[in-house]
This record gives structure tokens, C-alpha cells and sequence, in this order.
């Protein structure tokens, strides 16, 4: 590829006042990243004694269980999570997402044995981190920022690093180590950032339906395209025909377990007389697996069964996207995102070494573009598409281009009055 030195030399300048901008943050997101796929092990021996019990006999009917957990949770719970092994408390599970909370019945004696509340964990906190900088709303769209312009510093980095002169095999793979520190640092973080760049642009993908702004819209662009989970996946418009008295919660779940669902099975209870039973499992690893199926909760009949097939194309891209981002593929999606995570904050802290080795006392050590450069309308047309499909990064450059031209007017100003 042919490059236009002049393009070249104006890429290099914005990549780099883009890069030491985010750079604090990008090295956040790393390492919290990189902290919170620790959380399952993390969490498992700080939560083993209220998750599991000793066997003891007969265990008691899941009715009394379910009893128990409305009368002693804060919220009456919604659903419950269908057991695997003989010795795990039984859990019944209020609220969803951030508000999820978990009460624990031992299935034996019928005692709480204790409750999860997903806000009080530690690693809630480095997800809060890692999400909104424990800033709320204001912090997500700091984030959303940030994620935005990683992109545009991946795509600029690229053409940059891109060889004009011929290609160096030894260049792909190896840093210069006898040319310097600064060389060193520089060709570190131009390698390492080029090998990662396409699993990086992934991981943004991952993130990005969880902000405000982009995620907004693009659910906005499912529900007009239809493309999102079918209106009959919550079960809201289905209902059961009231003949005697309802299922118990043991006959639901015997009917559930006969599915053999693979991943988290959950049953989620009726929410009024006319409403259903709905079993869904959560199976990450393999999402066409995923089903949700309704039952009326007087007979146990099956009314209706949706699958994966059913989901919409966005949707089921996004959920995908977002199992990979928090490494839910098996072990060779976590060590790939916690060896991505390591070298993303590796090649960060690279980078601000060889801008701090060559960088002049008294300067921001900016590079200079052409004086005589004109930004072409293939360059244009791809920030305008960028703002639009990311509107923070949009409006972060017409602050930018507002300032430019302050700036610009100003000088002018000083130069006419100096003469």
C-alpha cells in the first residue's frame, strides 16, 4: 500500500492527542478488565458456605422452599435456579441485572443459609469501575468516549505503523532493541498494538451495546428492524386458563428438568393468577442451545417454545459479541482476553515511555503535520460516518474542530497585532 506521507504525518498528530488523552483511561479499562474475569474464582470460596450444604436425609418439597423465601426475602423473588447437584442450597433470585439479589434455602432443613445481593460484591465494584468509572450515567458516557476514539486510535495506528518502504519480516514480530529506549518502547507498542488490533475492534464491539448512547440506539435499530428477541420471549401476552388449583413449584420443576437443558436452568414464576411458568436456560458457551419455553401453570401444558432460531440477527450478533467480551467461550476465551487485557495496558504504559523519552522540556512534543495538508473527502466522509454511528466521538469533534478554529483566529489575531 502506497501511503500519503502528508495523510500519514496528520493521522500521527491526531493518534497521538487522541492516544495520551485516553491513554489513563485505556489502562483502567485493561487492568480492571482483566481483574473481573477473575470473579468466579474470586467469588467462589467467599460464597461456598451459603451456595452449599450438607446432605441430610430427604430433602424438603421446593412449595415450602418457595414459602420460605417469600417470607424472608427483602423481594418477594421471581424465579429460582433449578439445582444440579444434591448438596447446593436452593437459590430463589429477585430482581434482574444490577438489582439481582439471591436468597439461599437449605433444602434439607429449610434454614436461609444466607444472600447475594449483586451490588454488595467486590467485584460488582471493579465491574462499576470497568463500566462507569464508579461515576454512574456521567462516568458510561466517559466510557463510551473513550471505547469510541480506541477505535478511531486502532484504525489511525494501523495506516501509520503500515510500512511505506517494503515489508520487514523481522519488523512484524520483533522490537528494535539495539536502536534505543525510545525506539525500543515505540516499536513495542506499534508491534503489539498491530497483532491485537482486529480481537481488540472485537472486544470494543462486546462493550459498546452496554452504554448509554450507542446502546440506546442500536436497540432503537432492533426494535424498528425487528431484529431483537420476538415479542413472545417474556411471555407477556400469554396466559393460562384458571382450572383448580395451580402446579406446585416440585411438579413445575420435575417438568423442567425433563427438558435437559444445558448451561443455568431458571424457572420464573408466575407474576399473577393468569400468567405462566417460563423456563429458560443460560448457556454461553453455546447460544443456539438457548431456549425459553412458557407452560400454563394450572395444567403444565406447554403453550409455547421459543429457541435461538427465533432471536433476531442483531440480537443474537450482540449476545455473542457480549459472551466473548466477559470471556464466556470456554478457557481459550478467557486466557485470550486476560492475555489481551495484559498487553493492551503492556503497550499503553509503552507507549507513554517513548512519548516521555522523546518528548522536549517545555513541550507537549505534538507532531507537526504539512502546512499545505488538505484533509480529502475519503477521510471526511469516514469521521462523518464514525460521528454518526458514534455520536459522543461526533460531538467530541466539533468540540474539537470549535477549539481549532478559536485557536487558529487567536494566533492570527496575535500575529496582526505583533506587526
Amino acid at each position: 500500500m502506497k501511503k500519503n506521507e502528508k495523510l500519514n504525518q496528520w493521522l500521527w498528530k491526531w493518534h497521538f492527542i487522541a492516544g495520551l488523552i485516553s491513554l489513563p483511561f485505556i489502562i483502567i479499562l485493561s487492568i480492571t478488565g482483566a481483574v473481573y474475569l477473575f470473579k468466579a474464582d474470586y467469588e467462589k470460596p467467599k460464597q461456598l458456605h451459603i451456595k452449599e450444604v450438607t446432605i441430610q436425609g430427604k430433602p424438603i418439597p421446593l412449595q415450602k422452599q418457595w414459602e420460605i423465601a417469600n417470607t424472608n426475602a427483602q423481594k418477594k423473588p421471581n424465579s429460582m435456579v433449578l439445582s444440579t447437584y444434591k448438596n447446593q442450597a436452593t437459590q430463589f433470585v429477585s430482581g434482574r441485572f444490577g438489582g439481582k439479589s439471591s436468597l439461599y434455602i437449605n433444602p434439607y432443613s429449610g434454614e436461609v443459609t444466607g444472600a447475594i445481593t449483586a451490588k454488595k460484591t467486590d467485584m460488582y465494584k471493579i465491574r462499576k469501575l470497568h463500566g462507569e468509572l464508579l461515576m454512574g450515567s456521567f462516568g458510561t458516557k466517559i466510557i463510551e468516549l473513550i471505547a469510541s476514539w480506541m477505535i478511531v486510535l486502532i484504525i489511525t495506528g494501523i495506516y501509520v505503523w503500515w510500512p511505506a518502504r517494503g515489508w520487514n519480516l523481522k519488523g512484524l514480530f520483533i522490537p528494535r532493541i539495539k536502536a534505543g529506549k525510545r525506539t525500543f518502547f515505540r516499536d513495542f507498542h506499534a508491534i503489539s498494538g498491530f497483532w491485537i488490533s482486529g480481537l481488540l475492534l472485537l472486544i470494543l464491539a462486546g462493550g459498546l451495546p452496554w452504554t448509554d448512547v450507542f446502546g440506546s440506539n442500536f436497540k432503537q435499530v432492533q426494535k424498528m428492524t425487528n431484529t431483537g428477541y420476538p415479542v413472545t420471549w417474556e411471555g407477556r401476552q400469554l396466559k393460562s386458563k384458571p382450572s383448580g388449583e395451580p402446579m406446585t413449584l416440585d411438579q413445575m420443576v420435575n417438568t423442567a428438568t425433563a427438558l435437559k437443558l444445558p448451561g443455568i436452568v431458571t424457572l420464573h414464576f408466575p407474576k399473577h393468577p393468569k400468567a405462566t411458568f417460563s423456563v429458560s436456560n443460560l448457556n454461553p458457551s453455546d447460544l443456539n442451545s438457548q431456549k425459553k419455553i412458557h407452560f400454563d401453570q394450572y395444567s403444565g401444558k406447554q403453550i409455547l417454545i421459543n429457541d435461538w432460531q427465533d432471536v433476531g440477527i442483531l440480537m443474537r450478533g450482540r449476545m455473542w459479541v457480549m459472551a466473548f467480551h466477559q470471556g464466556e467461550f470456554g478457557n481459550w476465551n478467557w486466557w485470550l482476553l486476560f492475555f489481551i487485557a495484559i498487553t493492551l495496558a503492556v503497550m499503553s504504559i509503552s507507549a507513554l515511555a517513548s512519548y516521555l523519552l522523546r518528548k522536549r522540556k517545555g513541550s507537549f512534543g505534538t507532531p507537526k503535520i504539512h502546512s499545505r495538508f488538505k484533509v480529502g473527502y475519503g477521510v471526511i466522509i469516514a469521521i462523518v460516518v464514525l460521528g454518526i454511528l458514534f455520536p459522543l466521538f461526533g460531538i467530541s469533534i466539533i468540540a474539537l474542530l470549535i477549539f481549532e478554529y478559536v485557536r487558529v483566529k487567536r494566533n492570527k489575531s496575535i500575529a496582526v497585532q505583533s506587526a
